[in-house]
Protein backbone atom coordinates (compact mmCIF):
# COMPACT_ATOMS: atom_id res chain seq x y z
CA UNK A 1 0.00 0.00 0.00
CA UNK A 2 2.90 2.67 0.97
CA UNK A 3 3.87 1.22 -2.87
CA UNK A 4 0.64 2.41 -3.96
CA UNK A 5 0.25 5.41 -2.80
CA UNK A 6 3.60 6.62 -3.62
CA UNK A 7 2.82 6.28 -7.27
CA UNK A 8 2.21 9.70 -9.62
CA UNK A 9 -1.13 10.48 -11.13
CA UNK A 10 0.72 9.40 -14.95
CA UNK A 11 2.18 6.11 -13.43
CA UNK A 12 -1.69 5.30 -11.89
CA UNK A 13 -3.01 5.96 -15.57
CA UNK A 14 -0.81 3.63 -16.95
CA UNK A 15 -0.76 0.71 -14.28
CA UNK A 16 -4.97 0.68 -14.33
CA UNK A 17 -4.95 0.94 -18.07
CA UNK A 18 -2.57 -2.02 -17.41
CA UNK A 19 -5.21 -3.77 -15.47
CA UNK A 20 -7.05 -3.95 -18.72
CA UNK A 21 -4.94 -5.86 -20.29
CA UNK A 22 -4.78 -4.09 -23.98
CA UNK A 23 -2.79 -6.63 -25.64
CA UNK A 24 -6.27 -8.83 -24.97
CA UNK A 25 -8.18 -6.48 -26.09
CA UNK A 26 -6.88 -7.10 -30.36
CA UNK A 27 -8.29 -10.57 -30.20
CA UNK A 28 -12.34 -8.96 -30.93
CA UNK A 29 -10.90 -6.67 -33.26
CA UNK A 30 -11.05 -9.33 -36.43
CA UNK A 31 -14.12 -10.57 -35.43
CA UNK A 32 -15.95 -7.23 -35.13
CA UNK A 33 -14.08 -5.92 -38.46
CA UNK A 34 -15.69 -9.18 -40.41
CA UNK A 35 -19.34 -9.28 -39.18
CA UNK A 36 -19.62 -5.76 -40.53
CA UNK A 37 -17.93 -6.71 -43.74
CA UNK A 38 -20.30 -9.84 -43.77
CA UNK A 39 -22.89 -7.06 -43.38
CA UNK A 40 -22.43 -6.12 -46.32
CA UNK A 41 -24.61 -3.14 -45.64
CA UNK A 42 -22.42 -0.68 -43.58
CA UNK A 43 -21.72 2.93 -45.66
CA UNK A 44 -19.01 5.44 -46.03
CA UNK A 45 -20.54 8.21 -43.79
CA UNK A 46 -20.17 9.99 -40.30
CA UNK A 47 -22.98 8.19 -38.91
CA UNK A 48 -21.65 4.52 -39.64
CA UNK A 49 -17.91 5.20 -39.13
CA UNK A 50 -19.02 6.22 -35.47
CA UNK A 51 -21.09 3.60 -34.87
CA UNK A 52 -18.23 1.11 -35.84
CA UNK A 53 -15.86 2.94 -33.44
CA UNK A 54 -18.25 2.56 -30.22
CA UNK A 55 -18.37 -1.25 -31.60
CA UNK A 56 -15.21 -1.34 -31.10
CA UNK A 57 -14.31 0.39 -27.76
CA UNK A 58 -17.42 -1.40 -26.62
CA UNK A 59 -15.87 -5.38 -26.91
CA UNK A 60 -12.39 -4.10 -27.24
CA UNK A 61 -11.27 -1.19 -23.71
CA UNK A 62 -14.49 -2.13 -22.33
CA UNK A 63 -15.71 -5.16 -22.86
CA UNK A 64 -12.67 -7.35 -23.06
CA UNK A 65 -10.81 -4.89 -20.65
CA UNK A 66 -14.08 -5.66 -17.80
CA UNK A 67 -13.10 -9.43 -18.00
CA UNK A 68 -9.13 -8.97 -17.65
CA UNK A 69 -9.26 -6.68 -14.78
CA UNK A 70 -12.13 -9.21 -13.07
CA UNK A 71 -9.54 -11.31 -13.64
CA UNK A 72 -6.76 -9.98 -11.98
CA UNK A 73 -8.73 -9.01 -9.35
CA UNK A 74 -10.21 -12.60 -8.79
CA UNK A 75 -6.79 -14.26 -8.90
CA UNK A 76 -4.60 -12.14 -7.08
CA UNK A 77 -3.35 -15.06 -4.70
CA UNK A 78 -2.66 -16.74 -8.36
CA UNK A 79 -1.01 -13.83 -10.02
CA UNK A 80 1.64 -13.44 -6.89
CA UNK A 81 2.94 -17.19 -8.29
CA UNK A 82 2.43 -17.23 -12.10
CA UNK A 83 2.53 -12.81 -12.69
CA UNK A 84 3.96 -11.57 -9.89
CA UNK A 85 4.32 -8.37 -12.40
CA UNK A 86 0.42 -7.47 -12.75
CA UNK A 87 -0.78 -4.29 -11.36
CA UNK A 88 -2.44 -5.85 -8.12
CA UNK A 89 0.15 -8.03 -7.10
CA UNK A 90 3.13 -5.71 -7.88
CA UNK A 91 1.47 -2.94 -5.40
CA UNK A 92 1.18 -0.49 -8.44
CA UNK A 93 -3.21 -0.68 -7.83
CA UNK A 94 -4.60 -1.65 -4.42
CA UNK A 95 -7.71 -4.30 -4.40
CA UNK A 96 -10.25 -1.82 -3.67
CA UNK A 97 -9.40 0.44 -6.32
CA UNK A 98 -9.02 -2.63 -8.70
CA UNK A 99 -12.97 -3.06 -8.30
CA UNK A 100 -13.70 0.54 -9.13
CA UNK A 101 -11.24 -0.04 -12.37
CA UNK A 102 -13.62 -2.82 -13.56
CA UNK A 103 -16.91 -1.29 -12.22
CA UNK A 104 -16.56 1.69 -14.01
CA UNK A 105 -15.97 -0.07 -17.18
CA UNK A 106 -18.66 -2.26 -16.32
CA UNK A 107 -21.09 0.68 -16.37
CA UNK A 108 -19.98 2.46 -19.41
CA UNK A 109 -19.95 -0.68 -21.66
CA UNK A 110 -23.71 -1.06 -20.30
CA UNK A 111 -24.18 2.48 -20.91
CA UNK A 112 -22.92 2.66 -24.86
CA UNK A 113 -24.30 -0.48 -25.89
CA UNK A 114 -27.93 0.01 -24.33
CA UNK A 115 -27.82 3.21 -26.39
CA UNK A 116 -26.68 0.93 -29.38
CA UNK A 117 -29.32 -1.22 -28.91
CA UNK A 118 -31.63 1.79 -28.66
CA UNK A 119 -30.11 3.04 -31.60
CA UNK A 120 -30.52 0.15 -33.73
CA UNK A 121 -34.02 -0.95 -32.18
CA UNK A 122 -36.18 -3.93 -33.28
CA UNK A 123 -34.75 -6.97 -32.84
CA UNK A 124 -31.29 -6.14 -34.24
CA UNK A 125 -31.36 -4.12 -31.22
CA UNK A 126 -32.49 -6.99 -29.11
CA UNK A 127 -29.64 -8.92 -30.58
CA UNK A 128 -27.16 -6.69 -29.44
CA UNK A 129 -27.59 -5.77 -25.75
CA UNK A 130 -28.76 -9.43 -25.17
CA UNK A 131 -24.90 -10.46 -26.79
CA UNK A 132 -23.28 -7.99 -25.10
CA UNK A 133 -24.89 -8.74 -21.47
CA UNK A 134 -23.74 -12.12 -22.46
CA UNK A 135 -20.28 -10.99 -22.99
CA UNK A 136 -20.26 -9.28 -19.69
CA UNK A 137 -21.70 -12.10 -17.82
CA UNK A 138 -19.23 -14.47 -19.13
CA UNK A 139 -16.22 -12.47 -18.57
CA UNK A 140 -17.69 -12.41 -14.82
CA UNK A 141 -18.16 -15.81 -13.91
CA UNK A 142 -15.37 -16.88 -15.70
CA UNK A 143 -13.28 -15.09 -12.93
CA UNK A 144 -15.55 -14.93 -9.95
CA UNK A 145 -16.95 -17.22 -7.25
CA UNK A 146 -19.02 -19.00 -6.52
CA UNK A 147 -18.94 -20.04 -10.45
CA UNK A 148 -15.47 -19.61 -11.57
CA UNK A 149 -15.55 -20.95 -14.73
CA UNK A 150 -12.27 -20.73 -15.52
CA UNK A 151 -11.29 -23.42 -12.30
CA UNK A 152 -12.86 -26.13 -15.16
CA UNK A 153 -11.39 -26.15 -18.94
CA UNK A 154 -14.88 -27.80 -19.77
CA UNK A 155 -17.01 -24.52 -18.65
CA UNK A 156 -13.99 -22.10 -19.37
CA UNK A 157 -12.97 -22.83 -23.24
CA UNK A 158 -16.73 -22.56 -24.03
CA UNK A 159 -17.11 -19.15 -22.37
CA UNK A 160 -14.26 -17.86 -24.12
CA UNK A 161 -15.38 -19.24 -27.14
CA UNK A 162 -18.92 -17.38 -26.79
CA UNK A 163 -17.33 -13.93 -25.49
CA UNK A 164 -14.13 -13.49 -27.93
CA UNK A 165 -15.63 -16.16 -31.04
CA UNK A 166 -18.81 -15.38 -31.38
CA UNK A 167 -21.24 -12.86 -29.71
CA UNK A 168 -18.81 -10.70 -31.43
CA UNK A 169 -19.59 -11.85 -35.09
CA UNK A 170 -23.34 -11.25 -34.44
CA UNK A 171 -23.34 -7.65 -32.86
CA UNK A 172 -20.50 -6.65 -35.65
CA UNK A 173 -23.49 -7.80 -38.13
CA UNK A 174 -26.82 -6.62 -36.01
CA UNK A 175 -25.47 -3.32 -36.27
CA UNK A 176 -25.61 -2.78 -40.11
CA UNK A 177 -28.10 -5.83 -41.23
CA UNK A 178 -30.14 -8.37 -40.33
CA UNK A 179 -27.63 -11.66 -39.61
CA UNK A 180 -26.48 -13.17 -42.62
CA UNK A 181 -26.67 -16.64 -42.57
CA UNK A 182 -22.78 -17.05 -43.90
CA UNK A 183 -21.78 -14.86 -40.88
CA UNK A 184 -23.59 -17.06 -38.39
CA UNK A 185 -21.21 -19.85 -39.49
CA UNK A 186 -18.10 -18.01 -39.55
CA UNK A 187 -19.24 -17.39 -35.83
CA UNK A 188 -19.38 -20.75 -35.46
CA UNK A 189 -15.92 -21.42 -36.44
CA UNK A 190 -14.10 -18.40 -34.63
CA UNK A 191 -15.96 -20.03 -31.43
CA UNK A 192 -14.12 -23.34 -31.78
CA UNK A 193 -11.07 -21.31 -32.66
CA UNK A 194 -11.22 -19.14 -29.60
CA UNK A 195 -11.83 -22.46 -27.33
CA UNK A 196 -8.76 -24.24 -28.91
CA UNK A 197 -6.77 -21.33 -28.18
CA UNK A 198 -7.60 -20.87 -24.62
CA UNK A 199 -7.06 -24.53 -24.25
CA UNK A 200 -3.31 -23.62 -25.34
CA UNK A 201 -2.86 -20.45 -23.59
CA UNK A 202 -3.07 -22.26 -20.63
CA UNK A 203 0.27 -23.57 -21.04
CA UNK A 204 1.71 -20.42 -19.48
CA UNK A 205 -0.16 -21.03 -15.97
CA UNK A 206 0.39 -24.53 -15.55
CA UNK A 207 1.97 -25.18 -12.80
CA UNK A 208 0.09 -22.48 -10.94
CA UNK A 209 -3.11 -24.27 -11.79
CA UNK A 210 -1.69 -27.30 -10.69
CA UNK A 211 -0.76 -26.17 -6.94
CA UNK A 212 -4.34 -24.50 -6.83
CA UNK A 213 -6.44 -27.35 -7.96
CA UNK A 214 -7.47 -25.31 -11.80
CA UNK A 215 -8.14 -28.67 -13.54
CA UNK A 216 -7.23 -27.15 -17.24
CA UNK A 217 -6.36 -29.47 -19.65
CA UNK A 218 -2.79 -29.38 -19.19
CA UNK A 219 -2.86 -30.53 -15.99
CA UNK A 220 -5.89 -33.12 -16.55
CA UNK A 221 -3.75 -35.19 -19.41
CA UNK A 222 -0.52 -33.55 -19.97
CA UNK A 223 0.91 -31.40 -22.28
CA UNK A 224 0.94 -33.71 -25.61
CA UNK A 225 -2.05 -34.43 -25.47
CA UNK A 226 -3.68 -31.28 -24.81
CA UNK A 227 -1.92 -30.00 -27.84
CA UNK A 228 -3.55 -32.55 -29.78
CA UNK A 229 -6.74 -32.19 -28.43
CA UNK A 230 -6.07 -28.33 -29.75
CA UNK A 231 -4.94 -29.33 -32.92
CA UNK A 232 -8.24 -31.52 -33.83
CA UNK A 233 -10.43 -28.75 -32.90
CA UNK A 234 -8.40 -26.43 -34.89
CA UNK A 235 -8.29 -28.65 -37.95
CA UNK A 236 -12.04 -29.60 -38.30
CA UNK A 237 -12.58 -26.17 -37.91
CA UNK A 238 -10.93 -25.70 -41.14
CA UNK A 239 -12.01 -28.79 -42.79
CA UNK A 240 -15.53 -27.40 -41.76
CA UNK A 241 -14.44 -23.73 -43.30
CA UNK A 242 -13.48 -25.43 -46.31
CA UNK A 243 -16.75 -26.98 -46.97
CA UNK A 244 -18.35 -24.24 -46.01
CA UNK A 245 -16.85 -22.07 -49.16
CA UNK A 246 -17.44 -25.01 -51.49
CA UNK A 247 -21.27 -24.84 -50.45
CA UNK A 248 -21.21 -21.25 -50.74
CA UNK A 249 -19.68 -21.40 -54.70
CA UNK A 250 -16.63 -19.67 -53.28
CA UNK A 251 -14.14 -22.25 -54.85
CA UNK A 252 -10.89 -19.72 -54.39
CA UNK A 253 -11.36 -19.54 -50.92
CA UNK A 254 -11.77 -22.96 -50.50
CA UNK A 255 -8.27 -23.81 -51.83
CA UNK A 256 -7.09 -21.66 -49.33
CA UNK A 257 -8.58 -22.66 -46.82
CA UNK A 258 -7.04 -26.07 -47.86
CA UNK A 259 -3.80 -24.49 -48.16
CA UNK A 260 -3.68 -22.86 -44.77
CA UNK A 261 -4.66 -26.37 -43.84
CA UNK A 262 -2.07 -28.40 -44.87
CA UNK A 263 0.62 -25.64 -43.71
CA UNK A 264 -1.25 -25.68 -40.26
CA UNK A 265 -0.35 -29.54 -40.38
CA UNK A 266 3.12 -28.73 -40.87
CA UNK A 267 3.75 -27.24 -38.49
CA UNK A 268 1.28 -29.26 -36.03
CA UNK A 269 3.29 -32.26 -36.30
CA UNK A 270 6.92 -31.40 -34.80
CA UNK A 271 5.27 -29.80 -31.73
CA UNK A 272 3.05 -32.88 -30.86
CA UNK A 273 6.31 -34.93 -31.23
CA UNK A 274 8.16 -31.99 -28.86
CA UNK A 275 5.92 -29.57 -27.35
CA UNK A 276 8.72 -28.17 -25.41
CA UNK A 277 10.76 -27.31 -28.72
CA UNK A 278 8.97 -28.29 -31.54
CA UNK A 279 8.68 -25.90 -34.80
CA UNK A 280 11.95 -23.97 -33.20
CA UNK A 281 12.39 -22.35 -36.44
CA UNK A 282 9.61 -20.05 -35.84
CA UNK A 283 11.01 -18.55 -32.74
CA UNK A 284 12.13 -15.53 -34.36
CA UNK A 285 8.81 -14.76 -35.17
CA UNK A 286 7.76 -14.69 -31.38
CA UNK A 287 11.19 -13.24 -30.28
CA UNK A 288 11.77 -10.19 -32.82
CA UNK A 289 8.41 -10.25 -34.84
CA UNK A 290 5.24 -10.72 -33.00
CA UNK A 291 6.32 -11.22 -29.49
CA UNK A 292 4.56 -7.89 -27.99
CA UNK A 293 1.84 -8.20 -30.05
CA UNK A 294 0.92 -12.32 -28.69
CA UNK A 295 3.20 -12.41 -25.59
CA UNK A 296 6.54 -13.63 -24.70
CA UNK A 297 6.90 -16.68 -22.23
CA UNK A 298 9.45 -18.40 -20.15
CA UNK A 299 7.70 -21.55 -19.99
CA UNK A 300 8.73 -23.92 -23.14
CA UNK A 301 5.43 -25.60 -23.97
CA UNK A 302 3.68 -22.08 -24.22
CA UNK A 303 6.50 -20.86 -26.31
CA UNK A 304 5.70 -23.81 -28.69
CA UNK A 305 2.26 -22.71 -28.23
CA UNK A 306 3.12 -18.84 -29.76
CA UNK A 307 4.94 -20.18 -32.58
CA UNK A 308 2.33 -22.07 -33.75
CA UNK A 309 -0.17 -19.27 -33.11
CA UNK A 310 1.75 -16.82 -34.91
CA UNK A 311 1.01 -19.20 -38.35
CA UNK A 312 -2.34 -20.27 -37.50
CA UNK A 313 -3.48 -16.80 -36.41
CA UNK A 314 -2.54 -15.17 -39.90
CA UNK A 315 -3.78 -18.22 -41.43
CA UNK A 316 -7.24 -18.25 -40.57
CA UNK A 317 -7.55 -14.48 -40.58
CA UNK A 318 -6.61 -13.99 -43.93
CA UNK A 319 -8.72 -16.67 -45.21
CA UNK A 320 -11.67 -15.24 -42.89
CA UNK A 321 -11.30 -11.49 -44.08
CA UNK A 322 -11.73 -12.92 -47.65
CA UNK A 323 -14.75 -14.94 -46.61
CA UNK A 324 -16.25 -11.35 -45.10
CA UNK A 325 -15.70 -9.86 -47.58
CA UNK A 326 -16.94 -12.34 -50.53
CA UNK A 327 -19.90 -12.52 -48.48
CA UNK A 328 -20.03 -9.10 -47.55
CA UNK A 329 -20.67 -8.27 -51.37
CA UNK A 330 -23.34 -10.74 -51.95
CA UNK A 331 -25.06 -8.48 -49.81
CA UNK A 332 -24.15 -5.81 -51.74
Amino acid sequence: MQFTSSLGLKDKVKAHIELLDPVTWISVFPCLACGVMGSGAMQPTFHDYLLLFLLFILYGPLGTGFSQSVNDYFDLELDRLNEPTRPIPSGRISEKEAIWNWVSVLLAAMTISIGIAYHIGGQRGLVFIICMTTGLILGYVYSAPPFKLKKNIFLSAPAVGISYGFITYLSANVLFSEIRPEVMWLAILNFFMAMSLIIMNDFKSQKGDAESGMKSLTVLIGPRYTFLTAFIIIDLAFAGFALLAWQWNFRFLMYMVVISLIINILVQVPIYRDPRTGASFMQGAVSDGFGNAIGKSEVHEHNAFLRFQVVNNILFLINQFVAAALIGIRYM
